[in-house]
Parts: structure tokens; C-alpha cells; sequence
């Protein structure tokens, strides 16, 4: 029999018959209409479970994952404030319940059943996944915890006492708010959780204001491996910097306790609290999943007749706040009220087309206040004696270091943060003097931890802040690409737009350092982030156009919320030359700072009608290279083409750019496989007549040493394609 019958059964049997598990006596911390309360919620919570197993049956529901065994989290939920930002367990839908409960005019079972029918009409995801969260609730949603919502929860809670010293213009989170993360005990062994708990004692060890609160509901289970009985208390007791606190999730009145303790002490001394919840799962994992494949019978049932639903009839009764017929006639109620709806909420719209899927890809822009750039004496004292020298020309890391200052003075909300940003000012510089100039609250020094830099930067943008984080090489990216892919980029789509978390990551990165460190220095493939819906990703190669189009990344993050990144071409930081040592010709000066290059402008040099080379980065500056030589050596007129912005690709202005050209070459400093040559040679074939070629990076790592360009395309590579291409000899 399923097992979600069974427990059913065996509720209505035992309470009528007052056979309930053994406990402690209630706590007098609730109020009897407040423990009522909360038991309708837990009742209405499993009600919900029941019936979205049914609805998955029959086909108008999917993919069930439920809180049965959970329900004790409505406790923790009335010991927060509505207002106290809380990124759930999937296993909480008694939190949101009791959550609801705490604000008017929700409807909360019609909300969370036309989400179970993945209905357009959800109101928190708009039909595209069955999700917990809530606007109106301040609960961003959240598809799959297993822990890596934590570094963001870190990030929100910073940012709560950031926003006291700096307040952003959106600022959506109360002064004197905390915030609350959920997971399972599995999930605390997952390095993303490590992490962030980690970084959540880093921060309290120094007396950083970090109101969170981290509730680890532990039901002994990670799908079907066992949790080490007492691992997570020993794992947890210790920790410097982090409040320990256990509770009873089976006990509504000891949990609540437990938990308003851990709230207001997170709230008075602003410091993290760890709160260990005692849980039971029932049903098994998800779905289909039946518990008896992998675990005995008697452990199964042992789980089950622990229920804690059972345990608040008994505790209510106790504190002669409800009887027991009355408790079984609230189930039998809820029960029948939950199948009532469900059965109108099944027949309600569904998204249908790719547009409509599609259509909370990119969120929602937002008035700002209008400025008119920054105030000229303000300018002159930040620079100092840099003002003058942005008269001459200038390499790009400068370049970048003004355009980030110039911004920083114009807009308070922007943080910057990363692995030595701020006292060194980066590995190249780019961004000396910023921390001296705006201080270690908006330039902030991290830990080693690229997850916990990108979750800060998720946290406060929740919070109104536009971050900048930055990492600190494109290969480093790998330790943490699923906080942009899983966490920055999902949430708009998730929450239709709703929560969003807009910010510019800078990424240093791509190919040719003569001296410096091999493949994890040099990484040459962005595929990582190519694939990402909704990433917008600019890559500069002047410093002039570098200073424009970060400009842009930032009004595109404070403006149109979008999450960019700002992929910088580490060989070209220093470069001076373009054609000879001595000639300056790569280097600019400083465009005056209203000046930008819009989202999908691309760069034009030439207007030969040869050949068209496309490309970007060290591309660019190989191809301008090429395109000297194959005029002056061989009489093929070519011009480039440079992309800057390559994704989404600015495909129509693209065709009209080479529209006149004899052919096409693309040069892409990337990987043959996964590179962008990839999507350009499709582009071309599908769209123009065009004769097309590419010629890419090898498939292999990058050496140090003598070798470093070896893989790579040259000057020299790019006129002998474009000689072939062109149909030109000398």
C-alpha cells in the first residue's frame, strides 16, 4: 500500500483511538490559539502533500517532493518575522504556510496547488516549476537546495548591516531584519554548505555584523544514506563565530521556543545562530520513491509512528488547548478542503509556447534615479593626480580602474568584493587605490572562496546593492559556475520576475600571458557561461571601449536587473603596442564618463570589402595585426569586426556588418569545441550566402612557458586563413 495512505490511516486511527507517541509536556512559549494555529498549518501542509501525490497519479500534477515529517517548520516560521528574508528547504511548506498565516488576504492552499499543477496562474513561478517561495512573503524561490542557496543567505545577512552604513536605492530588506536559510542534514555535508558556513565563521570571528539564521532539519537521510547519528551536532557544536541551538521538530512548542530564542539572539547580537531541528521524512525521498527499497520495514514504520502531527494532537490536548476530536476533525476538514480546491486549480491555464517559457528570462526593468554622472570636485579629490593623466593615453587595467571609480562616485549602491580587490588592489592592479578611495565596506578583501564571493554578491543584490564581484581568473570560476548558472540566473525565471539579483562579474581571463601560470591562468574557454539563458557577457579588448561597455554592464544590472559578465582579456591589461615596439598603438584615453557602447554595438576598423574578420578579445588584436599585413603584403582590403558583446550575440548587426564583404572569417582565441566560432559558423551559414572559415584554438590546455601560444591563433595563422579564404597570394 502506498505509504502516504498509511500514515493517513494510521492518523485518523490513532487519534481516535488517543494512542499518540510519547513526548514532553508543552512548553507554556505559545499562546493556545497560536499553537491551534500552527497545527492548521501543519494539517493543511500535509493535506497539500497528499493530494499533490494524487494529482501526480492522475496526471494533472508534477513531480512531487514533500514536507511530510517537516511540518514542525511552521514553529520556526511564527518565531521569524514576515519581513525576515528566508530561503527554504524544499521540505518547508509548513514554513510558508505558517508564514502566510502571519500576513492578510493570502491564499495560500489555491497558491501552492496552482503551483503543483505548474498553472501560469502561480503566482511565484508563473507555471514553470513547482517551487516554495513568495513575494508578498519575502521568500525567494528555490528549485533545487541542496545547499546552494547558503552562500547567498550569507550574502543577504551582510548585506542587512552593509545597507545600515550604505542604504541602496532599492533596498527591499528591513533594518533590524535577519535572515534564514533551511536545509537537510545531507545537505550540510555538501562543500557549497561547508563553504558558506565557513564563511558565515570568518566573518562573525571578526565582528562583522551576519544576522542568519541556519536551521538544519535533520530527519536522519540523504535519499537513502543514512546521516551518522550525532553527526551533525558533533559536526556543529564547536564551530567559533556560529551559536549552536537544538530543538525537537516533532514538538511544535518546544520548536517554536527553541526558535524565537535563536532568532532574537541572531537579532540583538546581529551574529549567526545554528538552529538543529529533529526531523522524521515520510513517504520516502520524492515522487515514486518508495522508502522499503533501501530501507527495513521496521524503520520505515518506526519514522512513521513518530508523526508529528501526532504529537501535536497529543501536545494540544495536554495544554487543554484542543481536544482530540476536534484536532482529527481540523485534519479531516483540511483534508477535504485541499481536494476541493485542487480539483478547480487542475483545470486552470498552462504555459504553452516557447515565447510564453520564455518570457521571465530576462526581468523586469526598474525606475532609478536619474543622475547626471559624477560631481567634478568630487572627482578631482578622489583622483588626485590621476585626473591629469587621463588626458594621455592610458592601457586597459588603468582604464578599468578609472571607469570603476567614475561609477562608484556616481552610484553608493555598487560593492565591490573579491580575493585581494581591495589592500592589493588585485593581481594586476585594476583595482588599486578603489578601497583607499570608497573604503572597506564598499571594496570589500574576501576569503579564498569563489562561491561565498559570487553568494555575497547574490545576497546583497537581494538587497538592492549592484555588486561587482570579481574573480580572480576565468578558470576559477569552475569552483563556483553553478551560484551564476543554478542560483543569479534561474532566480528572475523562477520567480517570474519577481526577485531578482542583478550585478557585473568581473572575470579575468582568456589566453597569451607570456609568463604566468599555464592552464589555470590562461583559460581560453568561456562555454561555461555561454549556455547560461539570460547571462549577458561583455568582452572588451581597448581600454576605452572597456571604460564604455562597463558602464553599460552597470546600467544594464541597476537598470534592466540583468546579471552580466565582464570578461577581461588579462594579456591585453598591460598592451601598448599593436604593431611595433614603441608605436603606443594600442592604448587609449580615458572617454569622458557619460560616454558608453550599448548592449550589442559592435567595433568596425576598416571598411575593406575583401574579408570580414569577426572576433573578439586577443582576437581583435591579432586581427588588426593580420589585416595590416594582408594589406600591405598582399593587397586583401579586410576588415574586423569586433563582436565586444557575445552573448546574447548581436547577430543581426553582425550579417548587416559583413553584409558587403566577399567572405567571412572567424577568429576565436577559444576552444574549437564549446567556442563561440561554433554559434558564429551557424549563424553564417544559416542566415547569409557568405562564404565563411574559422580558425579556433586547439582542443588542449595552455602550457607555460615558451609554448603558451602554441594551441592559440596567431597573426600569422589568421592572414594565412584569410589568404586561403580570400583566394589572395602574393
Amino acid at each position: 500500500m502506498d505509504r502516504a495512505q498509511i500514515v493517513h490511516e494510521n492518523f485518523l486511527r490513532r487519534v481516535a483511538a488517543r494512542d499518540f507517541p510519547p513526548g514532553k509536556p508543552p512548553t507554556p512559549d505559545l499562546a493556545g490559539h497560536e499553537a491551534v494555529a500552527l497545527y492548521r498549518a501543519q494539517c493543511l501542509s500535509r493535506a497539500l502533500d497528499r493530494t499533490s501525490r494524487a494529482m501526480q497519479k492522475a496526471g494533472t500534477g508534477f513531480y512531487t517532493i514533500g514536507s511530510s515529517g517537516h511540518e514542525g517548520m511552521a514553529a520556526v516560521a511564527h518565531a521569524l518575522r514576515p519581513d525576515d528574508i528566508a530561503f527554504l528547504h524544499y521540505r518547508d511548506a509548513a514554513f510558508q504556510i505558517a508564514r502566510a498565516d502571519q500576513m492578510p488576504g493570502q491564499s495560500i492552499a489555491w497558491d501552492m496547488l496552482l503551483s503543483f499543477a505548474c498553472s501560469s496562474e502561480d503566482p511565484i513561478s508563473g507555471g514553470r516549476h513547482k517551487v516554495l517561495g513568495s513575494r508578498a512573503l519575502m521568500i525567494p524561490p528555490q528549485t533545487s537546495t541542496i545547499a546552494s542557496h547558503l552562500p547567498k543567505a550569507v550574502g543577504a545577512a551582510y548585506s542587512l548591516g552593509a545597507a545600515r552604513r550604505h542604504p541602496p536605492e532599492h533596498r527591499m530588506l528591513p533594518e533590524d531584519g535577519i535572515a534564514m536559510c533551511s536545509f537537510g542534514d545531507a545537505s550540510l555535508n555538501h562543500s557549497t554548505a561547508q563553504g558558506a558556513i565557513n564563511t558565515a565563521q570568518w566573518t562573525a570571528f571578526q565582528s562583522v555584523p551576519l544576522p542568519l539564521m541556519m536551521v538544519c532539519e535533520d530527519n536522519g537521510i540523504g535519499i537513502s544514506v543514512r546521516t551518522p547519528p550525532g553527526w551533525v551536532a558533533a559536526s556543529m557544536k564547536d564551530r567559533p563565530g556560529i551559536r549552536y541551538l537544538a530543538a525537537d521538530g516533532l514538538d511544535i512548542f518546544d520548536t517554536f521556543a527553541t526558535a524565537r530564542e535563536a532568532a532574537d539572539w541572531v537579532r540583538r547580537r546581529r551574529k549567526p545562530a545554528f538552529l538543529h531541528l529533529r526531523t522524521v521524512r515520510l513517504y520516502g525521498h520524492a515522487g515514486a520513491d518508495v522508502p522499503t527499497t533501501y530501507l527495513s520495514r521496521a524503520e520505515v514504520e518506526a519514522d512513521e509512528a513518530n508523526d508529528p502531527l501526532l504529537h501535536s494532537v497529543r501536545l494540544l490536548a495536554e495544554a487543554g488547548t484542543l481536544d482530540p476530536d476536534a484536532a482529527l476533525a481540523i485534519y479531516r476538514e483540511t483534508c477535504a478542503r485541499v481536494d476541493r480546491i485542487a480539483a478547480e486549480a487542475t483545470t486552470r491555464p498552462h504555459l504553452r509556447t516557447a515565447e510564453e517559457v520564455m518570457a521571465s528570462l530576462i526581468p523586469p526593468k526598474r525606475t532609478c534615479r536619474p543622475t547626471n554622472g559624477p560631481a567634478p570636485d568630487a572627482r578631482a579629490v578622489c583622483f588626485g593626480a590621476d585626473l591629469k593623466a587621463q588626458t594621455d593615453p592610458q592601457p586597459m587595467a588603468r582604464l578599468i580602474n578609472w571607469a570603476l571609480t567614475d561609477l562608484m562616485l556616481e552610484h553608493g549602491d555598487i560593492v565591490c568584493m573579491g580575493e585581494d580587490v581591495g589592500r592589493k588592489g588585485g593581481v594586476y592592479g585594476v583595482t588599486q587605490k578603489l578601497q583607499a578611495r570608497f573604503g572597506p565596506d564598499r571594496v570589500i578583501d574576501t576569503l579564498l572562496d569563489e562561491q561565498s564571493i559570487l553568494g555575497l554578491a547574490i545576497g546583497m543584490a537581494h538587497n538592492g546593492f549592484v555588486p561587482i564581484p570579481e574573480i580572480q581568473f576565468l578558470a576559477y570560476l569552475h569552483n563556483a559556475e553553478d551560484q551564476i548558472r543554478g542560483e543569479a540566473a534561474t532566480l528572475p525565471f523562477f520567480s517570474n520576475g519577481q526577485f531578482t539579483n542583478p550585478m557585473v562579474v568581473r572575470i579575468a581571463g582568456l589566453g597569451y600571458q607570456k609568463g604566468f601560470g599555464g592552464h589555470f591562468h590562461n583559460d581560453n574557454s568561456i562555454a561555461v557561461l555561454r549556455d547560461i539563458p539570460g547571462l549577458v557577457i561583455a568582452c572588451p579588448s581597448t581600454g576605452a571601449d572597456a571604460a564604455r561597455m562597463l558602464r553599460e554592464c552597470v546600467r544594464l544590472a541597476r537598470e534592466e536587473q540583468r546579471v552580466v559578465v565582464f570578461l577581461e582579456p588579462i594579456a591585453l591589461y598591460p598592451m601598448r603596442d599593436l604593431h611595433e615596439a614603441g608605436d603606443n598603438g594600442w592604448m587609449t584615453t580615458y572617454p569622458a564618463p557619460s560616454e558608453r557602447i550599448g548592449l550589442g554595438e559592435l567595433g568596425v576598423h576598416g571598411q575593406g570589402r575583401d574579408l570580414a574578420i569577426v572576433t573578439y578579445g586577443n582576437g581583435h588584436y591579432l586581427s588588426r595585426q593580420a589585416q595590416k599585413v594582408l594589406a600591405e603584403r598582399h593587397g586583401v582590403d579586410a576588415r574586423v569586426i569586433d563582436l565586444r558583446w557575445l552573448a546574447p550575440l548581436p547577430e543581426d548587426a553582425l550579417l548587416e556588418a559583413a553584409r558587403d564583404c566577399g567572405a567571412v572569417l572567424v577568429v576565436d582565441e577559444c576552444r574549437r569545441t564549446g567556442s563561440l566560432s561554433e554559434a558564429l559558423m551557424t549563424l553564417f551559414a544559416e542566415r547569409s550566402d557568405l562564404p565563411a572559415a574559422r580558425i579556433a584554438a586547439e582542443d588542449c590546455f595552455i602550457a607555460t612557458g615558451p609554448a603558451y601560444a602554441a594551441p592559440l591563433p596567431s597573426r600569422d595563422g589568421i592572414v594565412a586563413a584569410a589568404l586561403d579564404l580570400a583566394g589572395a597570394r602574393t
